[in-house]
């Protein structure tokens, strides 16, 4: 809930804020309609302020760091191509910073500390500059410590130059995320002592007991063996759960009632938001089915589901269309289903959605630890007629091979991976409806860059759940002494990774739009940020961008503990530069489309570089000599940079 509850409806901050009225658009027009909306601010010059405020979270009263004073900070609009400005002034006592994430902006503009800039310094300003080079559904959030789960985030919006091919009579944006009244570090140093700390769903004596009717006392106790052998337990799904998290939509809790209005039979346009810091979330909308119009802010051919699992910073546009004038359940369910989030879709104000009975429990199988085959993943293809398709990366029951030492940070590997992309997602393979899974997103339009790769890059996701050690390949990124990879702009790059751990990671990386390996040749699905499922290993391929870009998991606490390192693209020669959409591009122009071309910083020396060069304030900043490697030791004390 907001400190700050009328809608404003003058200018603020250099940006626009929406009013009601009759000749605004759509999404203006939603959120004056009498629900409890978010805050929003349009136009092309805008000043934002980090500081602290209070907040009232489900009739309790808690203390957030907010941006323009509002949990969530507000809806910023902007529109494809133009220029803008953001002022970040920072009211903290500790440093900050903005990354705009799924943005393809100049390097120096990303917004990460220790990696593009140094970061905004207590009552200091900092001015984001860039062309906005795409459209589609987004969000901001802090990249400093832990503030992005003591509510530094909001969403942004980008509507395209030209025409939209998805229309609809109503848009409303749904920020989903989770609160803990415990500080950010409190609920990590609990972790760290105790990984299970929150993990109240454990099986007990009951459980046994049914099992062992079901599959034999001897099978039970050996499943029972295996499971103690790898120190951990099947219901080990979340880190954080509902015990210590109150899990919001647009800052409301459950209580709150959040609605969003409609009148029967309008296509109404959801644009849906994972900003939690550590929650994996199935949506759904019981009894209205939901059309996918995009993912990731970039748009895909149509598909109906009922329920699509969402990963943390993943986007999902969707459709639906109410055809009668009767209450709909919003559902945010967690993904170990310890809690949910239930606003209501409505015909009027007052009116409140039923909100669902928690289900089962899922729990993680043999699979899940990289040591059974599934055959089954790929189900529904039709492998007669993938000839000609892409099959790299798509080999089911693998056994895999391991460049890192298993030791104090990795206590399990991977024996067989397999491809688990036609799976819905973590306890959702057995659910009564349709679910939504990547094989079936498809670019709406042609991929950009079809060339084959030129490269291969094996990455693990590694770990060590009980002592709450996260890394990539066994290195943490306070240990990695240089970029995890250094690549050329424009060179065509395949990343397959290869998760030895028993948790979903949702694996983000800036400054791309990268293509998943499907099967598909030309409309591969395009995205920022992908689920990468227990024992599984999969596929992407992009085109290096130039800068120097963060690649982590984005469930904060694993970011925090060190899976996180940095890819560098040095600049191209020789081969054609293309832009985000394929467009041929020269030298001197970035992505952004035409904005002058940032050199990538081969130093980002986070204790030694110049504050003062970095344009707090002022110019947008320049890139640092390079004369030293990153300094990964000057950064968070477990690698991830920022303040403290």
């Amino acid at each position: 809930m907001f400190s700050r509850r009328t809608l404003l409806k003058t200018a603020a901050g250099g940006g626009v804020l929406a009013a009601s009225g009759a000749l605004l658009p759509a999404w203006a027009r939603s959120a004056s309609a009498g629900n409890k909306g978010i805050f929003e601010l349009a136009g092309t010059e805008f000043d934002l302020t980090v500081g602290h405020s209070a907040v009232d979270i489900g009739g309790r009263a808690g203390h957030a760091i907010t941006t323009n004073g509002t949990l969530p900070g507000p809806l910023i609009r902007f529109r494809e191509g133009e220029e803008v400005t953001l002022r970040v002034r920072n009211m903290l006592e500790e440093d900050t910073s903005i990354h705009w994430h799924g943005l393809l902006v100049p390097f120096q503009m990303d917004g990460v500390p220790g990696v593009s800039f140094p970061g905004i310094r207590p009552r200091e300003t900092f001015a984001y500059r860039f062309a906005v080079p795409q459209s589609g559904t987004y969000w901001y959030h802090s990249h400093s410590g832990l503030q992005e789960q003591m509510g530094h985030y909001g969403p942004l919006i980008i509507d395209p130059a030209g025409k939209s091919p998805v229309s609809s009579d109503r848009e409303y944006v749904l920020v989903l995320s989770d609160w803990s009244f415990l500080h950010a570090h409190q609920l990590f140093a609990k972790l760290k002592k105790n990984n299970e700390v929150y993990n109240y769903q454990q099986r007990t004596a009951k459980d046994l007991m049914r099992d062992a009717k079901a599959n034999g006392l001897r099978a039970t106790i050996a499943d029972r063996a295996m499971w103690g052998w790898m120190r951990m337990t099947p219901t080990d799904i979340a880190d954080v759960t509902g015990a210590a998290y109150t899990y919001l939509i647009n800052g409301h809790a459950t209580v709150d009632n959040w609605t969003a209005i409609f009148n029967a039979g309008e296509r109404v346009r959801l644009r849906i938001i994972n900003a939690s810091a550590m929650t994996i979330f199935n949506f759904r909308i019981p009894g209205l089915p939901m059309t996918v119009v995009a993912a990731d802010g970039l748009y895909v051919q149509p598909v109906e589901t009922d329920e699509f699992q969402i990963g943390v910073a993943e986007t999902y546009d969707v459709i639906v269309t109410p055809p009668k004038a009767r209450a709909f359940a919003l559902v945010a369910e967690s993904i170990d289903r310890s809690g949910q989030a239930v606003a209501t879709l409505a015909p009027e104000i007052g009116l409140v959605a039923t909100a669902p009975l928690l289900r089962e429990r899922p729990l993680l199988t043999h699979q899940d630890m990289g040591m059974a085959m599934n055959h089954g993943a790929m189900g529904g293809m039709d492998h007669g007629s993938m000839a000609g398709m892409d099959h790299g990366a798509m080999s089911d029951g693998e056994p895999q091979a391991h460049m890192h030492k298993i030791g104090a940070g990795v206590d399990n590997v991977a024996e067989v991976t397999t491809n688990r992309l036609g799976e819905p997602g973590l306890g959702l393979e057995n659910v009564p409806h349709r679910a939504l899974n990547y094989l079936q997103l498809k670019s709406l339009e042609p991929n950009p860059d079809t060339r084959d790769p030129t490269r291969e890059v094996e990455i693990h996701l590694t770990g060590n759940m009980e002592r709450f050690m996260w890394s990539f390949d066994g290195m943490k990124m306070s240990d990695a002494k240089a970029p995890l990879v250094t690549l050329t702009e424009g060179e065509r790059v395949r990343f397959v990774m290869v998760n030895d751990t028993m948790m979903t990671h949702p694996i983000h990386l800036h400054g791309q739009f990268f293509e998943v390996v499907t099967g598909e040749r030309d409309y591969k699905p395009r995205k920022h940020t992908i689920n990468v499922k227990p024992g599984e290993k999969i596929a992407f391929d992009f085109t290096a961008n130039a800068g120097d870009w963060a690649f982590h998991c984005h469930l904060l606490f694993h970011m925090h503990a060190g899976m996180m390192q940095v890819v560098s693209v040095m600049p191209g020669e020789g081969e054609p530069l293309r832009d985000h959409l394929g467009r041929l591009k020269n030298s001197a122009q970035s992505a952004s489309g035409g904005s002058p071309k940032a050199e990538p910083a081969r130093v980002m020396d986070h204790g030694g570089m110049d504050h003062g060069s970095m344009g707090h304030g002022s110019e947008p900043a320049k890139a640092p000599p390079p004369e030293k490697p990153h300094n990964m030791k000057s950064m968070d004390h477990d690698g991830h940079g920022g303040g403290r």
